[in-house]
């Protein structure tokens, strides 16, 4: 099977929809462990791993003021608790977790677009 490559097709955060834009480069950490490798003073190692949430960052998504969508996402990053939210990717495939907007929503009123972190607890999972 080829690999496929591209933007993410869209987010959906507590069953809303955002279209990430078709230039958008996002990156994406599935949550879980990070390893690290330390050296012991006989030449031998430990690895040392470190629990680390799932993070997307990198996205672009439309913003439709008629939704008052920036308004959402705000109120999506001063929530108390973690919410639904969905990644489908160029490929079709679609990953789960619950998260939170992780970083300041700032918009683009000439694109009709805003940046976008999104992380979260434990690990992103493909469904």
């Amino acid at each position: 099977m080829t690999a496929i490559g591209g933007s993410i097709e869209s987010i959906a955060i507590r069953g809303r929809l955002f279209p990430v834009a078709s230039d958008a480069d996002a990156n994406i950490k599935t949550g879980g462990f990070e390893a690290e490798v330390q050296a012991n003073g006989d030449g031998t190692a430990r690895k040392i791993l470190t629990r680390v949430p799932w993070m997307i960052d990198g996205l672009t998504v439309e913003i439709d003021d008629n939704r008052a969508d920036q308004e959402f996402l705000q109120e999506i990053s001063a929530e108390k608790d973690w919410v639904a939210m969905e990644i489908t990717l160029a490929s079709g495939v679609t990953w789960q977790a619950r998260g939170t907007v992780s970083a300041e929503v700032s918009r683009s009123t000439q694109n009709a677009t805003a940046g976008l972190s999104l992380s979260g607890p434990g690990e992103i999972e493909q469904q």
